[in-house]
């Protein structure tokens, strides 16, 4: 089975089959996407972790689909129709469409009209007319009024049920349908009367046609949840006529009484089952493909938010903005533990500014604090206002942070544990400062849907969505590392080979124990063995270990090739990895072995000349135009500093520091044609933009990036 497998998916994928076969092996033997893209290149023939992810899906498909099959066969072997024929088709079948075709004629069925027929014994009339040699249907028919037949028209209607039933299972006229509906459905969508006023945001699909084909994702999907909320009735569908008239000419052999019954059968079948299954297939379809395309831009959005650049390990003072509430304060050290929490307040109605800019000023300098995250929610600009008129004896960098998602933290489970003895402000503050400080760190711990990136996540498969933004996660955090000493149990989660149970274990290890000293340490811990160690202990880093290479990407399993390497050069491996020109001595030909090729060695060497090193950019501050405040202060024209918040598919939308957040049209990311918004930008990218208009009644911002426009600075 796995040839033809490694067969099917290299047709698909472009990847050969050699490849894909050594990929599924690693993958039984239960080894996953980071561990094989990284560490098994010369097995896979230097695959990257999308191909490896993409070999994997589709064995999982497969894998699935396989499943389906030995359940049709075994469906239809128990009704005693199984012939060595059928068999064979649905042996050789890999198309689930075309399988579920084959399969339709013997699927169980509930007690449909035709079958109601067939008990009625009319199948038989149904044969002859269906030979459509048969001249005088009446006769015939009147000759199966007997038992629940009450006459020659319940008869003839009877054995129509049964051809109706025949055309819809029959595998050519479903693709005839198919290519017709592929061709030329169209999507419409109706008001539903009398939701007018509950549905006014999608009144742009109150009369809405177009062809499914063109259909963007975006648009299906606002469509699909204005259809569950029961704001519109959506069809999907082909000209009638085109379908019959193509159903006439396979199934009307000529033009008699009989022939005449089956027009009326054809139309039947495809108006009460045909259309409405098609149009059921089609629909999934473009849900399915909608979802992966929206799936697909949450993903991305999610692997950049992930990557933000970091401040690292700096103190750092949270601060959650609040008008009457206050501003709830925290300060935390450079691991991001807790050192002191309260609120301040510098805003109406209580306007204690002076004596909340000393309480900032002095816990700045008691902490000996580094920089101040302010979250971007309400009070947040009249909040960085106030900050920067506090005089601080020293350089204090402020950066303003998303707070999108700090509330579904600051009252989830995983707050509680980390904060039992802290409300849900205390936390709130936290998760911001430490989003600064680390955000790929603090973001693993809150559900993705809630962090402000993506669209229509609510109404894509939650299923894909989940596997897709696990594999993301899974992804960033595998490429950055993982400081075993430092991390949580939700970061530790996520590193290749561990798990919820692994990473509780490991975190009580280290709270046991002390520190971990060396990778070896590792194995002490409780079910660790020697798979989870291989898989794991390449991502897990060691930062002042006793082998340096314990803080490096460079596996264990390879150790003895850079010592090799330092004992031929005569120095140490601390030695080798300090001093470029020593290692630009080495013969990496020399190194070969059957285990480690040449991709591993290049990959150790460059290790060795960043061992440890964060791959994400450094940070940057930012700051918005101090004119601007409020949606009102927005004139046309205008251009400002503005931060890439979300990305979709047909564009992006920026934060210019006013609440409501602007849109850049795919059609004004630039001076050209664009298909991908992506193509242009990037989440937290620093971009300037011109406010093209201003809608205040419905708070909509349009924005344009386009380059060499005539534009207008705020005063």
């Amino acid at each position: 089975m796995q040839t033809i497998y490694a067969e099917l998916i290299s047709k698909s994928l472009n990847i050969s089959q050699q490849q894909i076969v050594k990929t599924m092996e690693l993958l039984d033997q239960g080894a996953t996407m980071p561990f094989i893209s990284r560490y098994r290149k010369e097995v896979t023939g230097g695959l990257d972790e999308i191909e490896v992810g993409d070999i994997k899906q589709w064995y999982e498909k497969l894998i699935e689909l396989n499943k389906r099959k030995e359940t049709i066969l075994k469906t239809i072997e128990e009704q005693g129709k199984l012939t060595p024929e059928l068999k064979s088709r649905i042996d050789k079948s890999w198309d689930s469409t075309q399988l579920e075709d084959i399969y339709l004629p013997y699927k169980p069925k509930r007690q449909t009209k035709a079958e109601m027929a067939r008990k009625k014994g009319l199948e038989p009339l149904a044969q002859i007319i269906f030979l459509q040699d048969e001249r005088n249907v009446q006769d015939r028919a009147l000759q199966f009024v007997v038992g629940e037949v009450k006459d020659p028209d319940d008869a003839l209607q009877g054995a129509r049920d049964i051809i109706a039933e025949w055309v819809n299972e029959n595998e050519h006229a479903r693709n005839t349908m198919r290519t017709i509906f592929k061709r030329e459905a169209c999507i419409t969508s109706k008001l539903i009367k009398g939701k007018d006023e509950e549905g006014a945001k999608y009144r742009d699909y109150f009369d809405f046609s177009e062809p499914l084909a063109k259909c963007s994702s975006h648009r299906l999907l606002a469509i699909r949840r204005a259809e569950a909320e029961g704001i519109l009735r959506v069809a999907i569908s082909p000209q009638d006529d085109h379908c019959l008239e193509a159903l006439n000419r396979r199934f009307v052999k000529t033009n008699n009484e009989a022939s005449q019954q089956v027009e009326i059968a054809l139309k039947d079948s495809y108006k009460r089952l045909l259309k409405p299954s098609i149009e059921t297939e089609f629909s999934q379809l473009s849900k399915e493909k909608a979802d992966e395309m929206a799936i697909q831009v949450f993903a991305e959005n999610l692997k950049q938010l992930l990557l933000s650049p970091p401040l690292g390990q700096k103190r750092v003072l949270g601060l959650d903005p609040g008008f009457r509430t206050g501003c709830k304060l925290v300060c935390l050290d450079a691991q991001g533990n807790l050192l002191h929490n309260e609120t301040i307040y510098p805003h109406p109605p209580q306007n204690e500014r002076n004596k909340a800019g000393m309480k900032i000023a002095s816990l700045v300098n008691a902490y000996k604090l580094d920089a101040i995250a302010i979250g971007n929610g309400t009070a947040s600009r009249e909040t960085e206002n106030f900050i920067a008129n506090v005089p601080f004896d020293r350089k204090i960098q402020v950066f303003m942070v998303s707070e999108d998602g700090a509330s579904i933290y600051s009252a989830s489970k995983i707050a509680r544990e980390e904060f039992p003895e802290y409300d849900l402000t205390v936390r709130g503050a936290v998760s911001i400062a430490r989003r600064l400080m680390d955000p790929l760190a603090e973001l693993v711990k809150i559900d993705p849907k809630s962090i402000g990136v993506g669209q229509y996540q609510h109404d894509v498969d939650q299923g894909k969505l989940k596997a897709s933004l696990d594999r993301t996660i899974e992804t960033c955090v595998n490429s950055v590392g993982v400081n075993v000493n430092t991390a949580s149990k939700h970061l530790l989660v996520y590193v290749s080979g561990l798990g919820p149970a692994l990473a509780q274990n490991i975190v009580n290890y280290r709270s046991e124990n002390g520190a971990f000293k060396n990778r070896k340490e590792l194995k002490k811990v409780p079910r660790l063995g020697d798979k989870a160690f291989e898989q794991c202990a390449g991502f897990l880093r060691i930062t002042n270990a006793e082998n340096p290479l314990d803080n490096s990407a460079v596996h264990p399993e390879a150790y003895h090739v850079v010592q090799a390497m330092a004992k031929d050069l005569g120095c140490e491996v601390s030695q080798l990895i300090a001093d470029k020109e020593i290692k630009s001595k080495l013969k990496l030909e020399k190194y070969i072995s059957q285990q480690i090729g040449m991709p591993t060695l290049k990959d150790i060497l460059e290790e060795l000349d960043k061992p440890g090193r964060d791959p994400r950019e450094g940070i940057k501050i930012f700051e918005f135009d101090k004119t601007i405040s409020t949606i009102k202060d927005l004139k046309e024209g205008l251009v400002l500093p503005g931060i890439v918040s979300n990305i979709t598919n047909f564009g992006c939308f920026v934060d210019i520091g006013v609440k409501e957040k602007g849109l850049v049209h795919i059609s004004e990311l630039a001076n050209r044609f664009v298909s991908d918004p992506t193509e242009i930008v990037k989440i937290h990218q620093h971009v300037q933009v011109k406010v093209l208009s201003v809608d205040l009644e419905r708070k909509r911002i349009q924005l344009s990036m386009k380059e060499n426009i005539n534009t207008e600075l705020p005063k």
